[in-house]
């Protein structure tokens, strides 16, 4: 239920996570206003996995109808050997998902997740007072004078005054810079090169054929690098993300443009499957130094909040970056709107004793995947495949059960939502 006073809130960041929160508080009531930096809102062009814990977030705010007219459904997450492509783990997906944890694991292409989730925030016949959006806002200070009023403020002086001041503003979030909040950031060593191939040149070749006969979300592991790659749009794009050492180039630049050739040559050895899918690339590779944040409870500063990659950065190797991000903006709606603007400051402590040692939990996990992907050929490389080969619940600590439950929501509406039943 809303609060039976409405109050403002100010987000930092348009991205996934920070307008999942927007539609959230919109849907409690709350008057919320998003500052994005970028002269227009939207994605990248790549890929995103939904896992059944965020897909419960955004079914619960309405947008299951849109979310099936966008999305790719994998039947099986499935992890292959380098150098011969063979199977050595098989997680069901599809129906699995929908019955054993209510919500079911999806693909998007992101620039597609974001409008509908922006699109839900804007349009006037939605719940809630409509999100205010602004671009081209990059927030460059922060007045705290009251701390009842927290400011933001943008680099060409605009002021934005609310009850509540969010941080949705990624990995090199200011806010939390001006919030004093510690740096936690870590290199990790590693980048990964991201594109998008054309689905129809997968199609002819007879050699990745086999990638658009049966959808799937695979990963490939090997020493020093892995390979993810999954159909987005129906098949129209293969989603590519290969994770290998980073250069000094992208090290300095966190991230540059690459080509075909370069990623293809960054698997030397590799089964010819590989190859064959990488070769067929075009000029949209670019490169992405990976970096994520040590765990930290601290995401609230009276009336400031952090959310998403500003407080949990992760790297990608459980595929929960923006899942996580969402499971926050589910809480940060929760506990914001079941008070009044008074109760603001102890209902953003709740969120963080909510969820910050769940996401830290993941962000460990994540980095622990970054070892158990990439082992060197020998013993614990054939342990790890063994332990595939018989089934398993989730990798490093993390059980799926845990993990795809997600954080414990309080709307019984959402707790008795059936996905299955809802068609």
């Amino acid at each position: 239920m809303a609060s039976t006073q409405s109050y403002e809130v100010t987000i930092v960041g348009g991205g996934l996570g920070g307008l999942t929160a927007a539609l959230a508080l919109r849907h409690r009531g709350l008057r919320v206003t998003v500052l994005e930096q970028a002269p227009e809102l939207g994605e990248v062009g790549a890929g995103i996995q939904t896992a059944p814990n965020a897909s419960r977030v955004l079914l619960g705010l309405g947008l299951r109808r849109r979310l099936e007219a966008i999305h790719t459904e994998p039947l099986d997450q499935v992890r292959r050997r380098w150098q011969d492509g063979s199977v050595i783990g098989l997680t069901p997906l599809g129906e699995r998902c929908t019955s054993a944890y209510n919500a079911p694991y999806w693909h998007y292409h992101r620039a597609d997740l974001h409008r509908v989730i922006m699109d839900a925030c804007v349009d006037p016949a939605g719940p809630g007072p409509v999100v205010a959006l602004h671009t081209d806002s990059q927030v460059s200070g922060l007045d705290t004078t009251d701390p009842r009023r927290p400011v933001a403020i943008t680099e060409d002086g605009r002021r934005f005054p609310s009850d509540v001041l969010i941080g949705a503003d990624g990995v090199r979030s200011r806010v939390r810079d001006l919030m004093g909040a510690p740096d936690t950031l870590v290199f990790s060593g590693e980048m990964a090169f991201r594109t998008l191939i054309p689905g129809e040149l997968i199609a002819a070749d007879p050699a990745t054929r086999w990638l658009v006969d049966r959808f799937q979300s695979t990963i490939w592991y090997g020493p020093d690098r892995h390979l993810v790659h999954y159909m987005i749009r129906g098949g129209e794009y293969l989603n590519v993300v290969a994770c290998v050492p980073c250069t000094e180039e992208v090290a300095e630049r966190w991230t540059a443009a690459s080509s075909a050739r370069e990623l293809v040559d960054a698997f030397p050895g590799w089964d010819d499957r590989v190859p064959a899918m990488l070769s067929k690339a075009k000029d949209d590779v670019t490169c992405f130094a990976l970096y994520y944040r040590r765990r930290d409870p601290v995401w609230t500063d009276g009336r400031v909040a952090l959310l998403g990659d500003a407080c949990h950065a992760m790297l990608p190797y459980q595929a929960q970056g923006a899942s996580q991000a969402m499971e926050d903006a589910a809480v940060l709606a929760e506990e914001l709107g079941a008070v009044t603007a008074d109760g603001a400051t102890a209902a953003l402590r709740r969120y963080a004793d909510r969820r910050a040692k769940h996401a830290g939990m993941v962000q460990e996990a994540s980095l622990r995947n970054k070892t158990l992907y990439h082992l060197p050929d020998g013993p614990e490389q054939r342990a790890r495949d063994e332990k595939l080969r018989r089934g398993f619940d989730g990798e490093s600590d993390l059980s799926y059960d845990w993990l795809w439950g997600g954080t414990p929501l309080n709307d019984p509406d959402l707790g008795a939502f059936s996905y299955q039943f809802a068609r």
